[in-house]
């Protein structure tokens, strides 16, 4: 059985960083912000992550309330991971990170080399719990 998350700092600003904190959590949440995904896109859209690392990362989120995991009653089994209404609170801060990241490799350089930070309209399905 999967240990229990530690306490979270009582420090706001260091416990939103402790929440968010990892290479792929907020590459997982930019991903999920524009609604549900399986499992298998996620990973198709990560290539570099293994499969364990995701399903770590999705399983940390959930507990911490910004994604959400349902099952559906199919054969074979079908599970979707949907930003939650707190999840989705990250998406201006994200994207604002986004934008500093493009302005950072101006500053140095190097903007070529970046892809674009892509504004997408939120998923109709994009759940509110």
């Amino acid at each position: 059985m999967a240990e229990p998350m530690k306490r979270l700092p009582k420090l706001p600003v260091e416990r939103a960083l402790k929440v968010i904190s990892g290479r792929w959590k907020p590459v997982i949440l930019y991903h999920v912000f524009s609604g549900p995904k399986r499992l298998s896109e996620l990973k198709r859209m990560m290539p570099e992550i293994t499969q364990k690392v995701l399903i770590h990362q999705l399983r940390e989120m959930e507990e911490h309330g910004l994604v959400r995991r349902e099952v559906f009653a199919e054969v074979p089994a079908r599970v979707e991971y949907t930003a939650t209404k707190l999840g989705l609170g990250l998406e201006p801060i994200l994207l604002a990170l986004c934008q500093w990241g493009q302005n950072h490799a101006e500053a140095q350089g190097e903007l070529d080399e970046l892809a674009d930070c892509i504004v997408r309209p939120r998923h109709p399905e994009v759940i509110a719990a």
